[in-house]
């Protein structure tokens, strides 16, 4: 590690599209101890976009291999490319003796995902996966709830990713050729099955349907996967790009009461807007009008139960755990096993859906 306290840690941003633009390169920007060194993307328009948002601080380069060769004046590379390059990439870095944070998925597999664990641990490096969805406020509430006991002992998880886009964009997200790792239980599916693993333990089966809805798609649209937990705990998570009326983000069933929240966590909008959390004031702050509620035995859209102030969500965390992690040796929050585990979850779904059976873990 280069950086020495009080001097940033120099990052590497790989791919400067949705991931590195909205997510990754904002928030580094904003993180106290890190600083935005280098964007690999050989697209005029997009380093005319980032030169206006960070100025002259930031170089470019047009290809990764050209990290590599001045690897001892960086302390991390983020790999924000699409999916099928981030195992290369990752082996790549590390092998260079980089530390790596990679956008989800980690891989393809979760063969592959332990495989760079391996390397990363045999090469004494972080490597860590972005998880952002973790520090989502409906989440962040959620997980205060169970910590408190409110709920009781947790039956069933409900979480659903759901938008109404029914015309499909295009793009390797959304490619039929399974090497792009394309689809939504690849994309959206990482999110909902990591928050269902982190708060309910490991998988024990799985049960998927995956339907490809839209004329022209080539890839799922519009995928339910249920997870029995070892614990007895059942997670139903639905993510779609073909729904018409949006159901609850999250709706949780216990033994004593129920937790219910509509409506997507502020953050991504506002990164999407311009919004930065190093100048915004109360960020990741939703309106009262938006809380969940708490209760039992009545609709929450009919007034049952109280409401819940959601926490404020806070994406910024994320990359401030990877700053301590560098500087001061403290735990990577999102590590690469876990990634894994997900991906274990992820195949077997994909799985089930072919073969119209529950698969066991």
């Amino acid at each position: 590690m280069t950086g020495t306290t009080g001097t940033p840690l120099r990052v590497a941003l790989i791919g400067y599209g949705l991931a590195g633009s909205v997510f990754h390169a904002p928030l580094i920007a904003a993180t106290e101890g890190l600083a935005l060194d280098t964007i690999v993307t050989s697209n005029p328009e997009r380093q005319e976009q980032a030169r206006a948002e960070f100025g002259d601080g930031v170089s470019f380069a047009a290809t990764p291999e050209e990290l590599w060769a001045r690897a001892d004046e960086l302390d991390l590379i983020v790999i924000a490319s699409p999916n099928k390059t981030h195992v290369p990439l990752a082996t790549a870095a590390l092998k260079a003796g980089l530390p790596v944070v990679v956008d989800k998925p980690l891989a393809g597999t979760a063969a592959e995902a332990r495989e760079l664990a391996a390397l990363a641990e045999e090469r004494g490096l972080l490597l860590s996966v972005f998880q952002n969805r973790r520090w989502d406020n409906d989440f962040l509430t959620l997980r205060k709830l169970l910590d408190e006991g409110e709920l009781g002992d947790v039956w069933r998880f409900e979480s659903r990713f759901e938008r109404w886009r029914p015309q499909p964009k295009g793009g390797w997200r959304e490619s039929g050729d399974p090497a792009e790792i394309g689809g939504l239980l690849y994309d959206l599916g990482s999110h909902v099955v990591d928050q269902a693993l982190v708060l309910f333990g490991p998988a024990a089966s799985v049960y998927a349907e995956a339907d490809v809805r839209r004329p022209g798609a080539q890839t799922d649209d519009d995928t339910f996967i249920a997870i029995t937990h070892t614990n007895g705990v059942r997670s139903h998570l639905y993510v779609s790009a073909t729904t018409a009326q949006l159901g609850p983000r999250l709706r949780v069933l216990g033994s004593q009461a129920g937790y219910v929240k509509y409506g997507l966590d502020p953050q991504e909008a506002d990164l999407r807007e311009g919004k930065r959390p190093d100048t915004t004031a109360e960020w990741g702050v939703e309106p009262e009008s938006l809380w969940g509620r708490v209760g039992s035995g009545e609709s929450p859209l009919t007034g049952g139960g109280r409401p819940e102030p959601t926490l404020p969500g806070a994406y910024p965390a994320y990359y401030a755990a990877i700053a301590a992690a560098l500087r001061d040796g403290t735990p990577n929050l999102v590590t690469a096993q876990e990634a894994a585990a997900a991906l274990d979850v992820l195949e077997a779904a994909r799985r089930s859906a072919a073969e119209g059976t529950a698969v066991s873990l």
